[in-house]
């Protein structure tokens, strides 16, 4: 017994009919006999016969594939990313195949893999890659703040100014007056900490921001915290740029005997999963990353169909979450 998926020449032989024909069944095309159709439909049903969905889309001229390019898996900044993506691209039946450029192979670069696989449409988080500015390039959208921006480019992104400056506000509502601000690289990360410096400088208070610029995980946020709280322990509050390292000030905090709100308020950003869980309960900035990548995979599809002109770019508000993390400074 052949364990072999049946092919589209196998329901042919069985329906008595042209490869052709059994194709313009399967697209639903006018011109095919009643008798004919009865005869194709049959040999699909008897044979358990269902199409190569990547052979009838690139029959089509369309692989439904949407490539997305991220520097991070470890950040959950990019689930809700993926899973407002999802549900604004699979409606219509796009695919999604994810990159990681920190991890991806060095002996292919990752765009070059999607313009392989021949995808019909990009969602970039991360800095735009110069093999997308070209003409031949498929149709991109770019989710987040990214620090090069390209003119003409289609974006998606949050406030990250008003976020960071609704983050910062709180603390000093509170009654901090000594806070520290976790930095994070990219165009995100620049912008959450200028708004960051401007607010505590237009309120009097005594800013500290860190120099650190590599990728925004739980480690750095640790180390970054350790250093920050070591050199002047008058800070009471801490702004991280992301929830994931605001995680690793947790740690930092805890390693060195602080209390968490009561000898010191921390405050995230990102509105993860994982701040939302009871053991953390962190106070963050909700940036509606989900909304992020529902929007961007509707402008993409826009795009992808020609309704768009050049240069959208998109704006969703953020807000603050208030939990456990912050109280007024003893």
């Amino acid at each position: 017994m052949s364990l072999s998926r049946p092919t589209i020449y196998d329901v042919a032989r069985r329906a008595g009919v042209s490869k052709s024909l059994v194709s313009l069944v399967l697209r639903g095309a006018s011109g095919v006999s009643a008798q004919s159709k009865e005869a194709v439909e049959r040999a699909i049903r008897e044979l358990d016969y269902r199409p190569s969905r990547a052979a009838a889309a690139l029959a089509a001229g369309r692989t439904r594939l949407v490539g997305v390019l991220i520097d991070d898996y470890a950040n959950p900044w990019f689930v809700d990313l993926l899973r407002g993506l999802d549900e604004a691209l699979s409606p219509d039946g796009y695919r999604l195949t994810v990159v990681d450029t920190a991890t991806a192979s060095r002996s292919e670069d990752p765009v070059e893999g999607l313009l392989s696989m021949r995808v019909d449409g990009i969602v970039v988080a991360r800095d735009v890659p110069h093999l997308l500015l070209g003409e031949s390039a498929p149709p991109f959208v770019i989710a987040g703040t990214r620090a090069d921006m390209p003119e003409g480019g289609d974006a998606v992104g949050n406030d990250d100014e008003h976020g960071a400056r609704l983050a910062t506000e709180h603390l000093l509502a509170l009654g901090h007056r000594d806070i520290g601000h976790l930095s994070v690289g990219g165009g995100a990360g620049g912008v959450r900490r200028e708004s960051f410096l401007a607010t505590m400088r237009d309120a009097g208070a005594r800013p500290t921001a860190t120099p650190y610029r590599g990728p925004a995980s739980e480690r750095a946020g640790y180390a970054s915290a350790l250093d920050l709280l070591r050199a002047d322990p008058r800070v009471t509050g801490v702004f991280a740029g992301n929830d994931v390292m605001a995680i690793g000030a947790l740690g930092a905090a805890r390693e060195l005997g602080l209390d968490v709100p009561g000898q010191l308020s921390i405050v995230g950003y990102d509105n993860t999963a994982l701040a939302q869980t009871r053991l953390i309960d962190l106070t963050t900035v909700d940036d509606d990353s989900v909304g992020v990548g529902r929007e961007s995979g509707r402008l993409l599809l826009a795009r992808m169909a020609g309704k768009e002109p050049d240069g959208v770019r998109r704006t969703l508000e953020p807000s603050l979450v208030v939990r456990g993390t912050t109280a007024a400074p003893a």
